[in-house]
């Protein structure tokens, strides 16, 4: 089954941090990683800027894209980052997820095919 894991957190919590929590992150990161690799498969990841660099694009009643600087919703967390993985089953995720850092909101969804599409 394939899962993406969805990171979220608090925004300078990890810049305001000294260098061994530095590497407690980085820790949990790699147990995160083996884990994955021991039950199933890293297929990609990525860490986020913060959500101050993003673009925001909305439709507006008539249908126009409306393009903004930054994000849409002022939030306290952000999504920092990603992991897309294969596992066998979402036991498996919710015990990878578990390995990464205490300070992160996790969410792990399904990834679906949608019947009739196909990427180009």
């Amino acid at each position: 089954m394939r899962y993406v894991v969805l990171i979220a957190y608090e925004p300078g919590h990890y810049d305001g941090t000294d260098e061994a929590v530095r590497q407690e992150y980085f820790d949990a990161h790699h147990a995160f990683e083996r884990y994955v690799d021991e039950h199933g498969k890293r297929l990609d990841s990525a860490a986020l800027s913060d959500a101050d660099l993003a673009t925001t694009i909305r439709r507006d009643a008539d249908g126009a894209d409306v393009v903004t600087d930054g994000p849409f919703v002022e939030l306290t967390e952000q999504l920092g980052g990603y992991y897309d993985v294969e596992l066998p089953d979402l036991d498996r995720a919710i015990a990878a997820a578990r390995l990464l850092p205490k300070a992160y909101t996790l969410e792990i969804r399904p990834v679906v095919g949608v019947e009739g599409y196909e990427s180009a």
